[in-house]
């Protein structure tokens, strides 16, 4: 089996070390860096996740120890991992065999209600910002609230993640949150890092097929997630052929140009897949249930590298 490349989108693995106090190398979580020889090439998205119950200063101290940790990482193993500020690093990082190490956040509970922090996380290197998590901040909600649209302050913060060329993504996003973000509230092109298509599994955290085809439309990326509950409605027996019922219908809406990769790992997967070069084998699987080589290499990497060429500064 050849190697495959991998852009994955997002994974909830600094905190998760940061937390065991652990390092890149580590066999303690699902994603680990002792995997970069069997990858062709990896770009991989590091999330600093705030959870629901982290709000205000305790959500920002929160953000800074876990940042902090990446910071410490990325020099402990200088050799084999670097971080991305502009997109043309990805090539060139990957190029000398390292991962390309992308910061992004989840939850923006991290701005502590404040707009000019905006700014501040862009300043931190920060390329994308999930809106939400689950449950409701200063922002918007996730499906756990799915009466709450977009806050006044909300709408700001989508502005001025533009303004920041911060790029804006909905996974967690409620219902009401994604039709007030399609009906004009985003401008540019926006990711949903780790979400599938609920027409396929039913989980409101995954997207409905007028979601797919909006971002479609508006060339913007979907990372496929590796998390059984948005994969399967049923007990999952073959991860690999039941996340390619995804992308088999992901193709047929149009998505050639919009699905990625975006594993969810140290999230909770319990998938065959369960560490990146085991999803980088996904490659191979779709190689050998009839998707050609040239949209094998857009998912796993090319689609994603794309994006971030045309849409991040």
């Amino acid at each position: 089996m050849s190697k495959m490349k991998l852009f994955d989108l997002h994974c909830d693995t600094i905190e998760r070390m940061e937390e065991l106090g652990e390092n890149m190398l580590t066999d303690k979580t699902q994603l680990s860096l002792k995997y970069l020889p069997e990858i062709e090439k990896w770009c991989q998205t590091f999330a600093i996740f705030i959870p629901d119950s982290k709000r205000g200063a305790d959500a920002v101290e929160y953000y800074e120890r876990v940042r902090a940790y990446f910071h410490k990482m990325l020099k402990e193993h200088h050799d084999i991992v670097e971080m991305v500020n502009t997109p043309s690093d990805i090539e060139t990082i990957t190029a000398k065999k390292k991962c390309a190490a992308i910061l992004s956040v989840e939850g923006a509970a991290v701005l502590d209600g404040k707009l000019e922090n905006v700014e501040k996380l862009a300043k931190d290197g920060v390329k994308m910002m999930t809106l939400t998590w689950n449950g409701e901040n200063e922002l918007a909600s996730g499906h756990k609230n799915p009466e709450m649209g977009f806050t006044d302050f909300g709408r700001e913060v989508v502005k001025e993640m533009e303004r920041q060329n911060i790029i804006v993504d909905v996974s967690h996003l409620n219902d009401k949150g994604m039709e007030q973000l399609m009906g004009g509230i985003a401008t540019k092109p926006i990711i949903a890092t780790h979400s599938n298509l609920r027409s396929i599994c039913s989980h409101k955290r995954n997207l409905t097929e007028e979601m797919f085809q909006y971002i479609v439309e508006h060339k913007g990326l979907v990372g496929l997630n590796l998390l059984h509950n948005f994969v399967s409605d049923n007990e999952m027996k073959d991860s690999k052929a039941e996340l390619f019922c995804h992308v088999y219908r992901m193709l047929e809406l149009g998505g050639e140009d919009v699905i990625a990769c975006g594993s969810d790992f140290d999230g909770g997967i319990e998938s065959q897949m369960d560490n990146p070069a085991k999803f980088a084998s996904f490659g191979e699987y779709m190689l050998e249930n009839g998707i050609s080589r040239r949209i094998v290499d857009k998912i796993m990497f090319e689609n994603a590298l794309h994006f971030f060429e045309e849409n991040v500064r």
